[in-house]
């Protein structure tokens, strides 16, 4: 058996080893002797070891301060103590990598879950003209003023002339089209029409609100936008009726009911948003009554609710301009939402948002396309971010009040914002009806189902 001296060295055998009479070993005695060695041996070794200069010169690198030590109850040195705010770090560390891990394991997680949508790839929508034998259904139609040939200038002798590159077509890599609805809870009319374009190469993302009551040229008698789901029936009946306005179908498409609204809003933990006026309504359709005061409130599901479809309080009072005013503070809205996502990096709750969308909307989404969207809109700032009205013009036909489209702006609009194409949108792509000064215009030459078909609010 091997015996240590407190300084960690082995105790010398020799001097106080001892042996029996006869040369044999007395194990007690022995152990004894043992001992006694190795109790002297500690003696001596602390008499000679030598002290150390009070003023020894530092080492290169050494630590300014000394390690703490611990001894026992007779003076010897025991184990080093440890020292804390070492110990600390070293906890915090091993927290932080194990947070950045987890994060980024989730972060390859969720792209592996991300899938980008499918694209429509039909193009740019070309209209016909239309021909009917029923009186006042044909518009006259102006034609465009013809674009005057320019003059050839000759080339200098000994020069070829340069072959420019030919015009891109076809789709733009990266850019998806998007249709959201809020439909009303009354029936089938979508009271909320929102179309955005994201561009995923660029990082930009622009929505474009078109307001409910804008005209369009249907057969039926109320020929406002906000009728096409309920008169069509189906979502690709609502898709093909706002193409008819856009100039080619949108990628995606969501119909919102008011119930995921609130539930969603409530996930993300509330809105933060400068409430525009006191709202006092109720709507006894769905049981709701709200009072919210005007300046920045932190709104829940049920309050944001009742902001973004506020018009009127009940004492007549509300937007000077109708459901124009709340188009407007629907935007507000919306951007305050995106904002408060980007801030924090993240959309609280994802996965249990898109369960909500899933569970309550009508979509041609998947959840991966849902997490895809997410992922990409999480990669921008809040000044890629923008939000415009449909230009217009209010009019009204046989007493009742219509939005006209303003062509040549919202043409503009399109080729600026939305358009998912190289090539530009004209008017050959549009079945848009105009209405201003007391006369029609229409893009195909047809107002469809005549004069006669309006609905006569006057009656």
């Amino acid at each position: 058996m091997k015996l240590f001296s407190g300084s960690g060295r082995h105790s010398a055998p020799g001097k106080h080893s001892a042996k029996p009479h006869g040369g044999k070993m007395d194990p007690e005695r022995g152990l004894r002797a043992r001992e006694n060695a190795g109790d002297e041996g500690r003696t001596e070794e602390k008499r000679t070891s030598p002290e150390p200069a009070k003023h020894a010169p530092r080492t290169e690198g050494a630590s300014r301060e000394r390690t703490p030590e611990r001894r026992d109850g007779a003076g010897r040195q025991t184990e080093k103590a440890p020292d804390r705010k070492k110990s600390r770090l070293l906890i915090a560390a091993i927290v932080l990598g194990t947070i950045v891990l987890l994060a980024m394991i989730g972060l390859a997680a969720f792209e592996i879950w991300a899938d980008a949508p499918d694209i429509d790839k039909g193009g740019l929508v070309t209209k016909e003209p239309t021909v009917t034998d029923k009186p006042g259904d044909t518009l006259s139609t102006p034609q465009p003023a013809a674009t005057p040939k320019p003059e050839s200038t000759p080339e200098p002798d000994g020069e070829s002339k340069a072959t420019p590159e030919p015009a891109k077509t076809g789709r733009r890599e990266g850019v998806y089209t998007v249709l959201v609805v809020g439909q009303d809870v009354a029936g089938m009319n979508t009271d909320t029409i929102m179309v955005a374009t994201l561009d995923t190469v660029n990082k930009s993302l622009n929505v474009v609100s078109i307001p409910r009551d804008t005209l369009v040229n249907v057969t039926w008698a109320v020929k406002k936008i906000n009728s096409i789901y309920g008169m069509t029936g189906t979502e690709e009946g609502l898709v093909d009726g706002i193409s008819e306005l856009l100039g080619y179908k949108v990628d995606s498409y969501a119909v919102v009911n008011i119930y995921a609204f609130e539930q969603v809003i409530d996930a993300i933990g509330g809105v933060d948003f400068d409430v525009p006026m006191h709202i006092s309504w109720g709507d006894p359709t769905i049981g709701r009554s709200y009072d919210i005061p005007a300046g920045m409130q932190h709104l829940n599901g049920h309050d944001a609710l009742g902001v973004v479809r506020f018009r009127k309080n009940t004492d007549g009072t509300g937007y000077p301009t109708g459901d124009i005013g709340r188009v407007e503070t629907q935007q507000r809205f919306a951007l305050a939402v995106a904002k408060q996502m980007l801030s924090l990096g993240n959309i609280p709750n994802l996965s249990k948002i898109i369960g909500i969308i899933s569970d309550n909307l009508k979509t041609n989404l998947t959840s991966g396309n849902m997490a895809y969207y997410a992922q990409e809109f999480l990669k921008l700032d809040s000044d890629q971010i923008t939000f415009s009205i449909m230009p217009y013009e209010p009019v009204y036909i046989k007493g009742g009040s219509y939005v006209s489209v303003n062509l040549g702006a919202w043409m503009e609009m399109l080729n600026e914002k939305l358009n998912p194409y190289y090539e530009s949108i004209t008017e050959e792509h549009l079945d848009i009806l105009t209405f201003s000064n007391g006369s029609f215009y229409s893009t195909t030459g047809i107002l469809a189902g005549g004069y006669d078909s309006f609905y006569d609010y006057m009656q």
